[in-house]
């Protein structure tokens, strides 16, 4: 008898075998743990009950082989479980670690920071250089400087991060200071974007938010006109936006450039032809951005003399840049980390 039981034993672990080598998913394998092993039913306990059917002399030798295969098959299972994904069995999910991945996440850049290489990759294909600054300023770099008079609200402390017990230091309200240190540190002709975070006192919401993101422009040198400015920005927005875009320039005012422009382009998403437009609402332009020739004052303020010398400068949100582009209703949205709507882009 113990000879025959040798051989059933010998018949179950080969089909053990056989079947965990097939095994596809997690359910398949719970299945054929409870064949084996469940106490009332399983092929090991199967083999127990028939103890009672050897002769005392066999009894320890058929207990032996019983129990040699209930360990193979525990160990065979336990290894199973955790080479084979038994952390995700739990989600409906398998996973064989054997194979390659079939998909890894890919890391994207944030939805500003991708704008913002668009655009220092247009300027830099247009000869521009790329030049940083401080975040926390001086207020004669942020504002006497650049021709903002004593009075200007900008200057007031509802408008304007101060730093606590040092009067003339701030977090930049625009990046236009470091037009201002670039022109005290070179000679032109000066060609140059200043990108990164600037800081005011608004309150969010849809379009406001305390910290943001501008990208300026400056350039200087001798003989530069309006038209220079003009064929600058439009070379820009066909770039970005298509080449189908039309600008529109605007009168506006800014302390440090004269004479001043705002600066629409035409919808990229309607062209104007929508009344009900979720881009332009139906106007058939969009604002896009400051501009105007640099005010003689403060080529003056930074040691460049206006009687030889001319510039124009420019600036825009990075952020409003983002929400035209891509259909972004609200400005928070960009921030709060949010990967359903970050993964689309970048």
């Amino acid at each position: 008898m113990i000879d025959e039981l040798k051989k059933e034993i010998e018949g179950a672990r080969r089909s053990f075998i056989h079947e965990l080598e097939s095994i596809q998913s997690p359910e398949q394998l719970a299945a054929l743990k409870e064949r084996c092993l469940s106490r009332k039913k399983g092929v090991v306990s199967q083999f127990l009950a028939r103890l009672k059917g050897f002769v005392p002399a066999e009894k320890p030798l058929a207990g032996g082989a019983i129990n040699q295969f209930k360990e193979f098959v525990e160990t065979a299972l336990a290894e199973a479980e955790r080479t084979r994904g038994a952390a995700v069995a739990a989600k409906g999910e398998w996973l064989d670690p054997s194979l390659p991945a079939s998909e890894l996440p890919v890391g994207r850049f944030h939805l500003i920071a991708d704008i913002q290489r668009q655009i220092e990759d247009i300027f830099l294909q247009l000869g521009y250089e790329i030049a940083a600054g401080p975040e926390v300023e001086r207020e004669e770099y942020n504002f006497s400087k650049l021709n903002f008079p004593e009075h200007h609200p900008a200057r007031d402390e509802q408008d304007t991060f101060f730093l606590e017990g040092h009067d003339d230091l701030l977090l930049r309200t625009h990046t236009s200071p470091m037009q201002v240190r670039y022109m005290l540190e070179h000679k032109p002709p000066l060609k140059i974007i200043s990108p990164g975070k600037a800081f005011r006192k608004d309150d969010p919401d849809a379009t406001h938010s305390p910290c943001f993101h501008q990208v300026e422009g400056l350039l200087v040198d001798r003989g530069i006109h309006f038209s220079h400015l003009k064929g600058t920005l439009e070379a820009f927005c066909r770039s970005f936006f298509g080449p189908d875009i039309v600008l529109r320039f605007r009168p506006g005012y800014f302390p440090f450039t004269e004479p001043s422009a705002e600066v629409d382009i035409s919808c990229f998403m309607c062209g104007g032809d929508k009344a009900d437009c979720r881009v332009c609402k139906g106007t058939g332009w969009l604002e896009i951005l400051g501009s105007g020739m640099v005010h003689p004052q403060v080529l003056r303020n930074c040691g460049i003399d206006p009687e030889e010398y001319s510039g124009f400068a420019f600036g825009m949100g990075i952020e409003r840049v983002a929400m035209l582009k891509y259909g972004v209703p609200d400005l928070r949205l960009l921030y709060e980390n949010d990967l359903r709507l970050l993964g689309q882009f970048g």
